[in-house]
């Protein structure tokens, strides 16, 4: 059953309390973060609107960092983008492909949120969502998050005239939707998140190629394994045969003198 989040930037207050939570409760490294606040003025005095932007991972379907992944370190579940660091071999190409520019290298891996994979599997809230005091996140079925979206954006179309919803297509549609007060490319967001050209490449003829040499290189050192191993075994029954031998010529002569 496919998950969203629900972040509604008519509502956010920029208090940060989202950054802490996430900072606090994923247990992240000094200078790691994977909520940034910033803020977003538009217009000239005296005709200014002030706002805040929630740049965090937006949870592509059609997710560049997936697709361009060779060791499946960045996975999709329930409709949002996992990360597994473990799995993860530092090639940074994700970093490259993020038309949101999300992940981060940290420490030789990359990292980003993956939606408190543990904390909701156990039946718990998000830390963000959990922390908002202004009901701007939310976390749910994706159906009932994108009925939700609606019904605020055309609430908040009395006030601003542009409001709507981004993520229902974006990018094959987003597990971040976002309720926007103004035209999403005004507020730093793509309107055609695409995967760049060169990741295009890479998805169609270098993965597959990068792979490949990954299989190689380890079927390589599987069976140079397997040759060093016989040698030895060889090398130790060639011994054994000489050492059979010379015993067997010292008893001839020991009969000989005999």
């Amino acid at each position: 059953m496919s998950q969203a989040f629900l972040l509604d930037l008519t509502q956010c207050i920029g208090c940060t309390g989202c950054v802490v939570a996430c900072k606090t409760g994923n247990e992240l490294a000094p200078g790691v973060d994977y909520i940034e606040i910033r803020n977003n003025e538009r217009g000239t005095f005296p005709d200014v609107v002030a706002g805040f932007d929630n740049h965090r991972c937006y949870h592509c379907t059609d997710a560049a960092c997936v697709n361009v992944c060779p060791s499946g370190a960045l996975f999709q579940e329930e409709g949002l983008t996992r990360v597994n660091t473990d799995a993860c071999i530092g090639c940074q190409y994700c970093v490259q492909a993020c038309p949101f520019s999300v992940p981060k290298m940290v420490d030789g891996v990359s990292r980003k949120c993956d939606g408190c994979r543990d904390v909701t599997r156990a039946g718990g809230t998000p830390w963000c969502v959990e922390t908002c005091p202004s009901d701007a996140l939310r976390y749910g079925e994706r159906a009932e998050i994108a009925a939700e979206a609606h019904r605020r954006a055309s609430i908040m179309r009395e006030k601003y005239p542009n409001a709507q919803v981004y993520g229902e297509t974006e990018a094959g549609g987003l597990g971040m939707l976002v309720v926007v007060p103004d035209d999403p490319e005004v507020l730093g967001l793509p309107i055609n998140p695409d995967i760049p050209q060169v990741t295009e490449a890479w998805q169609d003829f270098a993965q597959p190629i990068g792979v490949g040499a990954i299989g190689v290189a380890a079927l390589g050192a599987g069976l140079a394994a397997i040759i060093a191993r016989r040698s030895q075994l060889q090398g130790g029954h060639g011994q054994e045969t000489a050492d059979t031998a010379a015993a067997s010529a010292a008893a001839d002569q020991d009969e000989e003198r005999s």
